[in-house]
């Protein structure tokens, strides 16, 4: 039989999850933020709009102008997916994400034309979000096209977060670690950015196309070492960071690429769980916690330690209950960040990190027995595509686990094998959204539910 609660539980985590989306819309910020840059800007004016946010961003930059009574030069947006032009004189070329491929080198190709085009004149508002690194990547000069695509491709199973893997891949692409500031350079540039990086680096934030490089070549065959990526970076690639290569070497802090550059975060995913708290604040859900510290753990391992927070987290609120409003039948705790799955061999039939977090969450909480009852965990992207999959991320409690054996598969397998997406599918519980035009990382929802009087007194 049907467990409302549960259902309730469930409209709720999915209506907060919504309610954070909306809050990083891209819009209304990029709006305000290029209206605060037109006084001084020099004519002619340019958009360069990068990422899963670009249609947004560049529309509310073209209107943001267009009010202002400022004229568009011309410029490129380089999205997902096929959209409309916001503008006339603006060009779309679509990418591929999360792999590149002919998309991104001729979106690449385009960039190219339209930075010549500019000729280091006037202003460039460029309006970055995340997904830029593969949607706009091409080999910089002395790299292969087919050991940059095969790196990018194993490094999404290496289990590095993005930070990391940003760091490697940014150093062998095109426009990637400041390259593009360098072949905008002396246009005044104002770069905004929707970052989707834990801790807002502006470096990693689609490989920072407008920031100094910050590490050397010896810094980055580090790094590799370090962290056991040797497997995931083809010979060929780690060669090239060694003294003598003919690797095109990036431009580093005091370039003159830069001396007319700034570099903006206008949203992050501190946005989206404040707009989430908000929202479930409205609903009379109460007390909320935010958590502080970022998801950056092993997908898997962080399930489990969320689930051991929200049980506490419950179980310290139930001596208020007797006394508490009558609204405030539910609590909820926040997270915000983005885990990490190391797939190894063989690449998983579909899944994505915040699944496959979500898949063993439900298995945390059936292991909780009584102390897992009412608790339900929404993990979930706010670019709406959670690794290789149609979905978003997806909702679960402690009754999931047992619903997906029932339903003829074998999630302790599944979830060895990388395939939450098929488990979770077969269950009802994904969240598909579509994609949401926005990209600040994902965000863990718990929704907590008070016992009754009746089940505190058993």
């Amino acid at each position: 039989m049907t467990d409302l609660r549960s259902d309730t539980r469930r409209d709720l985590a999915i209506a907060i999850h919504a309610a954070a989306v909306a809050g990083v819309d891209p819009r209304a910020e990029t709006s305000r933020a290029v209206a605060a840059r037109l006084d001084a800007a020099e004519r002619p004016i340019w958009i360069i709009a990068l990422g899963k946010a670009s249609e947004g961003m560049a529309q509310a930059a073209v209107d943001a102008m267009g009010a202002q009574g400022f004229e568009l030069e011309g410029g490129i947006v380089i999205p997902p997916e096929t959209v409309d032009p916001p503008h006339a004189r603006l060009i779309v070329a679509v990418g591929n994400h999360p792999v590149p491929g002919i998309g991104s080198r001729e979106a690449s190709d385009h960039l190219g034309r339209v930075a010549e085009t500019i000729g280091g004149r006037g202003t460039v508002f460029v309006l970055l979000s995340g997904g830029a690194t593969s949607l706009v990547a091409a080999p910089a000069s002395g790299v292969s096209e087919r050991d940059l695509v095969w790196m990018f491709e194993a490094l999404l199973t290496s289990g590095a977060d993005i930070t990391s893997m940003n760091a490697i891949r940014k150093r062998y692409t095109r426009w990637g670690a400041g390259r593009l500031a360098r072949a905008l350079a002396p246009a005044r540039v104002h770069c905004l950015i929707v970052s989707d990086v834990v801790g807002d680096d502006i470096p990693s934030i689609g490989s920072g196309p407008c920031a100094p490089e910050k590490h050397s070549a010896q810094d980055i065959a580090a790094l590799i070492e370090r962290d056991g990526l040797e497997p995931f970076v083809p010979r060929p690639l780690r060669e090239l960071l060694h003294e003598g290569s003919t690797l095109d070497a990036p431009p580093r802090e005091g370039d003159a690429a830069f001396e007319r550059v700034d570099c903006t975060v206008i949203l992050g995913n501190r946005n989206a769980l404040d707009a989430a708290a908000a929202h479930a604040r409205s609903h009379g859900i109460a007390p909320i916690k935010i958590v502080a510290e970022p998801l950056i753990d092993d997908a898997t391992f962080t399930a489990q330690r969320l689930v051991d927070e929200l049980v506490r987290f419950r179980e310290a609120g139930l001596p208020d209950v007797r006394g508490a409003d009558p609204r405030a039948v539910y609590s909820c705790m926040l997270w915000g960040g983005e885990t990490t799955v190391r797939l190894g061999a063989g690449a998983p039939a579909a899944g994505g990190r915040c699944q496959e977090l979500a898949l063993a969450a439900a298995d945390a909480l059936r292991a909780e027995g009584e102390r897992g009852e009412g608790i339900s965990i929404l993990a979930a992207g706010t670019d709406g595509r959670d690794g290789n999959t149609d979905a978003a991320g997806a909702v679960v409690d402690g009754e999931t686990w047992d619903a997906v054996r029932n339903a003829g598969r074998d999630p302790a397998d599944d979830l060895a094998g990388h395939r939450s997406h098929d488990a979770l599918d077969a269950v009802g519980a994904l969240l598909r959204t579509g994609l949401s035009g926005t990209n600040v990382g994902d965000v863990v929802i718990g929704i907590v539910e008070r016992p009754t009087r009746q089940a505190l007194t058993r």
